[in-house]
């Protein structure tokens, strides 16, 4: 069934009031159609969510594949109090999103208050949403140009695996749903805003370190041998201790354990 802005602001109740969504049928990406219109005045609040995206897009230039049906795709553009600094921000989506999924129950198969396997769902840094060990959905939050204190969250859930998907990418992926049921997408875009709402409130007063409890508990590499690979320089081993209170990654290494940024880096078991 197509999502419907009325069906998501009756689930919202009176928290429909934040939000100004937009449903689109097809898009490139949802993060350039909501970027442009941040450069043209949208308020914080602004949601696009599309139906298909042609152009998804994920960290590091990857593509997010999705197909009518098949993903939950939208982004939420936030604005900030000026001078509210951004690190961390993409760790506190992953809370919400990680919660939002726990409290509807999106299992697999889809049974209505079903919680996930293991009762929550795992997130990886930096912007990676897990089940069973595979990627269920990404995060890819762009500051808007000239406004650092603006932010574009893009979020991409997959609900089903697409048959377009290439098989290298399927086997390090999951869905929702293993089977064919229907998922109840205005339930999970109302519980995704809502979670949003209440972290980005919190993140605007108290920055990632009031979330950082909650990502830990979700850490799915937290203690294990890790290598982080760079576009720029050789992969390097270490063990993985978490993030700190500004949301780099802690890697332990030989002993000492240094700070890492996001940057253009991605982690992986080792």
């Amino acid at each position: 069934m197509p999502t419907t802005i009325a069906a998501i602001a009756a689930k919202l109740g009176a928290a429909a009031r934040r939000f100004d969504i937009d449903v689109l049928p097809r898009c490139d990406s949802t993060n350039a159609v909501l970027l442009s219109r941040a450069e043209s005045g949208a308020p914080s609040g602004t949601v696009v969510i599309a139906e298909e995206q042609a152009a998804g897009r994920g960290r590091r230039g990857r593509t997010w594949f999705s197909s009518p049906g098949d993903s939950l795709t939208f982004s939420l553009l936030w604005r900030f109090a000026p001078g509210t600094a951004p690190a961390g921000l993409s760790l506190a989506v992953g809370v919400a999103v990680a919660a939002a999924l726990e409290k509807v129950g999106a299992g697999s198969p889809c049974v209505p208050g079903t919680p996930l396997r293991g009762q929550v769902t795992a997130l990886k840094w930096p912007n990676d949403v897990l089940k069973d060990g595979r990627k269920l959905g990404g995060i890819l939050v762009e500051l808007v140009p000239g406004a650092s204190h603006a932010a574009v969250i893009g979020v991409g859930i997959n609900l089903r695996l697409p048959a377009a998907m290439p098989e290298d990418v399927r086997a390090a992926s999951v869905a929702l749903c293993a089977t064919n049921e229907d998922v109840n997408a205005d339930d999970l875009y109302a519980a995704l805003l809502l979670e949003l709402l209440a972290a980005l409130e919190t993140f605007a007063v108290h920055g990632f370190a009031a979330l950082r409890p909650q990502w830990m508990a979700r850490h799915a590499l937290q203690d294990a041998a890790v290598s982080l690979l760079s576009d720029f320089a050789p992969a390097r081993a270490g063990i993985c201790r978490g993030v700190d209170s500004d949301g780099a990654l802690l890697l332990e290494v030989d002993g000492q354990v240094e700070r890492i940024l996001s940057g253009e880096v991605s982690l992986r078991p080792a």
